[in-house]
């Protein structure tokens, strides 16, 4: 077996930068869509708000170190696992929710909620069980982490364009409208431009290394959606709502994770790859789960 833990994904100081202002710009363009009165019907729901971080801020993360322990991956696929166990959900699960025929205010109140918590669960969740499984420890050690520049970088990239969309959705609603309607669109293809520009230069290395990535991968993005339905299912929720946070928990924001990769781990090998065919991956069982829960009864 190839050793990913000493191959790494080349992507240049320029690009990085442009990746950093294309992820802020699809967090703003998510923001632009969610407004106070989102986190105030959730606060007055308190049992959703407390399973949706169940499933995803706590069980995720959880399961995915179990998993580890299970299967042995390489040490830097493990850190791309942990990664994105640790990452928030992604911005098209709203989308997904919709086409599915889920709770899309649900959605769309867990993203914008898991986004603000993002800011400190997906460095603490990142850090303590990469940090608790000895061969990626060995990693962390090695490349130094700063778990301060970690948070900042997530604050930067999260929580600033979630505070600006927000507050220009309250100011200006009706711009924010016209601008989310043209920002969401152009911002996740420029977005998923650079990624493929990014892996374009890597091809070689992609190729020769993506099946070691493939069935991890797979699985590990069902389990997640299973986690996330089945918690639902336990607490007793609605079928739209099972739908919902099962969605919710199993499209992370591989995005994100990508770039805190490049940026923390000079695109670390197994990381890179793995968070890479994640965000390829998961459009994909999301599109066709959510296509056959749109085509199902609301009661199974």
């Amino acid at each position: 077996m190839q050793d990913l833990d000493t191959v790494q994904i080349n992507f240049d100081s320029k690009g990085l930068w442009v990746l950093n202002i294309a992820l802020a710009v699809v967090m703003f363009g998510v923001a632009l869509g969610i407004t106070i009165n989102d986190f105030k019907t959730l606060l007055k729901q308190p049992k959703l708000v407390l399973i949706g971080v169940l499933s995803q801020f706590i069980l995720l993360p959880l399961v995915t170190f179990f998993l580890v322990l299970i299967i042995k991956p390489q040490p830097s696929i493990a850190l791309g696992m942990f990664m994105v166990a640790a990452c928030p959900g992604g911005n098209i699960s709203n989308f997904m929710t919709h086409l599915a025929k889920g709770n899309t205010a649900l959605s769309v109140s867990l993203t914008a909620f898991a986004t603000f918590l993002a800011v400190f669960m997906t460095p603490f969740n990142f850090s303590f069980y990469s940090g608790l499984y000895k061969p990626t420890a060995l990693i962390l050690n090695t490349v130094e982490l700063d778990s301060f520049e970690l948070i900042k970088l997530v604050l930067l990239i999260l929580g600033v364009p979630l505070l600006f969309g927000m507050l220009l959705r309250h100011k200006k609603p009706i711009l924010a409208l016209k601008c989310s309607n043209f920002l969401k669109p152009l911002s996740i293809v420029v977005f998923a431009a650079i990624v493929i520009i990014a892996f374009s230069k890597n091809i070689d290395v992609f190729n020769k290394y993506i099946h070691y990535v493939l069935t991890i991968g797979i699985a590990h993005n069902i389990i997640a959606i299973l986690l996330g339905f089945f918690v639902a299912k336990l607490f007793r929720l609605s079928f739209k709502n099972q739908k919902t946070l099962a969605i919710e928990t199993g499209i992370q924001n591989s995005g994100l994770g990508l770039l805190l990769i490049f940026s923390f781990f000079n695109g670390l090998g197994g990381m890179a790859i793995l968070a890479a065919f994640w965000g390829i991956w998961h459009i994909i069982s999301g599109l066709v789960l959510a296509f056959f829960w749109s085509r199902k009864n609301e009661e199974l």
